[in-house]
């Protein structure tokens, strides 16, 4: 009898782990995702390569990351007011086609790569990535706010922690195919004609999901509508305290924008290298969320944040230290890992406790964060570098999060004290099919 109970007990436990694929609309948008996360991972590594080729600069890996997010900072509000407004399915069509176009372009500059080799300009590359920006500044707000709408309250901490998990899957994929695809062919032009294919079966996915969702509030355009999103989270003194944790902590912690100098000049590799570096987050990452998929957190969700946001400082210390590629990637691993359960508790935070009609606003705030976080790290990682050297910017942002980490815990009680990530009386938001 207690066996058949334990039995019962772990059937209920894998089949509640993957509750979230029931619905067809969060299968779509999953593989939609995918496609478009690998697309623009994919890239992220051929870019990298191919500026460091042509200028042998870190700055210039940095500056890839600020083309990135600078269009975010100009609009994000516009961006999440669009989301709110408008049908955010369409929306996300309109913005993985531009995600497509983007493939193309870059596609067409690496067709002319030894012009820009001749003339030692990436200017044309840096515009490209500017409209990647812009696109994203679109995208982002509009595919948080629609995840929503996919799965009841009840499964929205599984559908969160699969989200991450394929989306970190993709982002193992991608770069690593990057890698293998500019070595096997000698360019980057392979990497991109694959990512325009993969943006355009993003497009024919998202297409075909079907949202069940009553019809929102559209509030009238105007100063006070747009900052709706900032009033929210600055009120709301948990969420602001997890995502400038994460904005932080990642900001000054961030050293994937130094990876193509550390496989070139420090681990002494190639792309291949590069890529398989690029992955190791992504797989801790995906172990993490899986994890947390079939066994969510349910008691003191602010501690464990905490506590592993300081552990993401640690080993990305570990990493700016080593001297072997798989002392390298184990630290990488664990500095995904750790960084997977800042990414859900903030993620359920927010789009749990945000009304849906302003949804797209919030996420717009915490895409700016999440983008300064990433992009304007990028900047700040390869500006260190640069004044620094490579390995003391590294082993000095890691300690800058430990740092950070330990001054949030006292500045916001509210995250350190925060138990549950459910709320009460949860209602489906959709129904199986």
């Amino acid at each position: 009898m207690a066996d058949y109970q334990g039995m019962a007990t772990s059937d209920h436990r894998l089949t509640a782990g993957t509750a979230a694929f029931r619905f067809s609309g969060f299968r779509l948008y999953q593989i939609a995702r995918f496609c478009i996360v690998f697309c623009t991972e994919m890239q992220s590594v051929a870019v990298g390569w191919q500026v460091y080729e042509i200028t042998h600069r870190p700055l210039d890996l940095g500056l890839t990351g600020l083309a990135q997010f600078l269009p975010g900072v100009v609009l994000f509000l516009v961006a999440g007011h669009v989301a709110d407004r408008f049908d955010r399915k369409n929306l996300l069509t309109m913005c993985y086609v531009g995600f497509g176009v983007s493939s193309a372009l870059l596609l067409v500059a690496a067709l002319n790569v030894e012009y820009l080799h001749r003339a030692g300009s990436v200017a044309p590359i840096f515009a490209i990535l500017c409209l990647v920006g812009a696109v994203r500044s679109f995208s982002m707000p509009a595919s948080r706010a629609l995840l929503p709408q996919l799965v009841p309250e009840e499964q929205f901490q599984s559908a969160v922690a699969w989200n991450s998990s394929i989306f970190q899957f993709a982002t193992i994929l991608g770069p690593a195919m990057g890698g293998v695809l500019y070595a096997f062919f000698r360019g980057p032009a392979a990497v991109y004609l694959t990512a325009l294919s993969a943006g355009s079966l993003a497009v024919l996915t998202t297409l075909r999901i079907k949202v069940q969702s009553p019809p929102r509030m559209r509030e009238s355009f105007s100063v006070k509508t747009v900052f709706a999103g900032f009033r929210y989270i600055w009120v709301h003194k948990l969420v602001f305290g997890s995502i400038s944790l994460d904005l932080f902590a990642v900001l000054l912690g961030g050293a994937v924008a130094l990876l193509p100098v550390y496989a070139k000049e420090i681990l002494v590799t190639g792309p291949w290298g590069l890529g398989l570096l690029r992955s190791a987050p992504g797989i801790g990452a995906v172990v993490m969320a899986l994890l947390i998929a079939y066994k969510p957190i349910r008691r003191r969700a602010g501690a464990t944040m905490l506590w592993c946001v300081a552990g993401f400082g640690v080993f990305t210390i570990v990493f700016g230290l080593s001297r072997n590629i798989v002392l390298s990637m184990i630290s990488l691993f664990f500095v995904g890992a750790a960084d997977m359960v800042s990414v859900v508790v903030r993620g359920v935070l927010i789009q749990i406790e945000t009304p849906d009609e302003m949804r797209g606003r919030v996420n717009a705030v915490d895409m700016i964060f999440i983008g300064a976080s990433n992009e304007l790290g990028e900047f700040e990682s390869g500006l260190a570098a640069q004044w620094l050297g490579v390995v003391p910017a590294v082993v000095l942002g890691g300690i800058g999060a430990i740092v950070v980490t330990v001054l949030w815990a006292w500045i916001f009680p509210e995250l350190r004290r925060a138990d549950s990530l459910s709320r009460v009386g949860s209602s489906a938001a959709a129904k199986p099919t």
